[in-house]
């Protein structure tokens, strides 16, 4: 918790771990606005989802992107008595439903009537709002609220959040960076950081590293595949089903085109590479994802005035029933077929992609390609670690020997690395007196509040 004289931070997941995210601005006993609501993954998977904290006070909250791990426990908020309008972008109300019917699921029920009653109340309460322009949160009459969303470039919809409030007769404003993105992310533009504020609570995710030269990290994704193609095995390539997944294929389609006289591997042109999606959600995404077009950054909108499709190329291939998924996990397990396999989770906890990997992750001409970040305590994580010294992972309770090669390619991290997180800081024409480090674990935090106070700013 923080507090300073009238107002209270107070954290509900996310603050020294990665996951989790919900943060609540608690203005009076009155009025509060809660800041995404989240589930727990990797090592903290164990946490309680159920909201045990007071909610009727709350006049609202913002949801600054629809990653599962930023509005998971959403259903529980309504259960305990939420009834506030839930704020967000126009593409993020878009996506929101998709992803809280998953959510749903997995982690509260498969009834399909309560899961429909859920989604009719949520889309009820949604509230999309434009970027840069400012809404009047409607609070207790000694309380005044406004809030503004800026595009974060984390994925498609997501912001950072600006809030406006009365405190004590003095104007405060604080920034919720949610997840910030970094520059060069397909088909997003970059964030740009804000005036300034008094407050800045900050994501710090990479705060202790940098990230590959994003310009460079569609070349080594080429390397990669054309490495891994050499003995005409698979690649599997973990990937979320919404942001890095429509970011690979616009990425992959990019290399396709661009080589098209090519080989990516001996007998095998580019044009002839299969790039197998085996995910329904990542389907639903990319569907979506082709609806806001216009939210598009001018590169992407440009390709498509050309004619191309980066989101439906010809190369691929989209497996939708689980028969087929199964058939193809076999087929690919028996016969090593030189293709890319992109399927969720992204950190390998859960999902299609877990049977691929426990299919082929002992063949030696399997490659496993990581985009992304892997929080503590996945598979993921552990694969990999270990994989690259001949270790294991355990899958279902089962273990498997990892005989796969290993490569990771932290250009294509959605997030923002610590210069990135530095730089929006540094940028702010009124820098904040002081910013408060969450969503990260603690040796990042660490790293990233060092280089903060080198500008003179107070940093917990």
């Amino acid at each position: 918790m923080f507090t300073t004289s009238g107002y209270q931070l107070i954290h509900h997941g996310a603050h020294h771990s990665v996951t989790g995210s919900c943060h609540e601005l608690r203005i009076s006993e009155e009025c509060g606005l809660m800041i995404d609501c989240g589930i727990f993954q990797g090592k903290e998977s164990d946490r309680e989802l159920e909201i045990t904290f007071p909610v009727k006070h709350l006049r609202g909250l913002v949801i600054t992107h629809v990653h599962i791990d930023h509005v998971g426990r959403l259903p529980y908020l309504i259960a305990a008595g939420f009834k506030g309008p839930i704020f967000c972008s126009r593409a993020s109300a878009l996506l929101l439903p998709t992803v809280l019917e998953d959510a749903l699921k997995i982690s509260f029920t498969r009834d399909k009537r309560q899961i429909e009653y859920f989604l009719k109340i949520i889309k009820k309460q949604l509230h999309p709002i434009e970027y840069n322009t400012w809404q009047h949160v409607e609070t207790s009459k000694r309380d005044s609220l406004s809030i503004r969303l800026q595009p974060a470039g984390h994925i498609i919809g997501s912001a950072y959040l600006e809030c406006r409030f009365k405190n004590h007769g003095q104007q405060e404003s604080i920034i919720f960076s949610g997840d910030l993105g970094a520059p060069y992310a397909p088909l997003l533009t970059a964030p740009k950081p804000p005036y300034g504020a008094d407050l800045v609570v900050l994501e710090s995710t990479y705060g202790d590293r940098l990230h590959e030269d994003r310009k460079l990290r569609k070349e080594k994704l080429k390397r990669a595949i054309e490495l891994a193609l050499q003995d005409r095995g698979i690649i599997l390539i973990p990937a979320f089903s919404i942001g890095r997944t429509q970011e690979l294929l616009y990425e992959i389609e990019d290399i396709i085109h661009r080589n098209q006289r090519s080989f990516a591997a001996r007998d095998l042109p580019w044009q002839e590479l299969e790039i197998i999606l085996d995910s329904p959600l990542a389907s639903r995404f990319t569907t979506l994802y082709r609806q806001l077009q216009p939210c598009w950054d001018a590169e992407a909108r440009g390709k498509l005035k050309r004619g191309r499709k980066p989101l439906a190329f010809e190369q691929m291939t989209t497996i939708d029933s689980h028969r087929d998924h199964l058939y193809t996990v076999d087929y690919l397990k028996r016969k090593a077929r030189p293709c890319i396999v992109i399927a969720a989770s992204g950190m390998c906890s859960g999902g299609r992609i877990v049977n691929y990997l426990k299919a082929t992750i002992s063949d030696p001409r399997t490659d496993i390609l990581f985009s992304g970040y892997q929080a503590v305590g996945t598979p993921g994580r552990a694969i990999q670690q270990y994989g690259p010294q001949g270790g294991y992972v355990i899958l279902d309770g089962k273990r498997y020997d990892i005989r796969a090669r290993i490569h990771s390619n932290s250009g294509y991290s959605a997030h923002a690395d610590q210069q990135n997180l530095v730089n929006f800081i540094k940028r702010m024409r009124k820098r904040p007196k002081h910013v408060r480090l969450v969503h990260g674990e603690p040796d990042a935090q660490q790293a990233l509040r060092a280089e903060l106070k080198k500008l003179n700013i107070s940093v917990d």
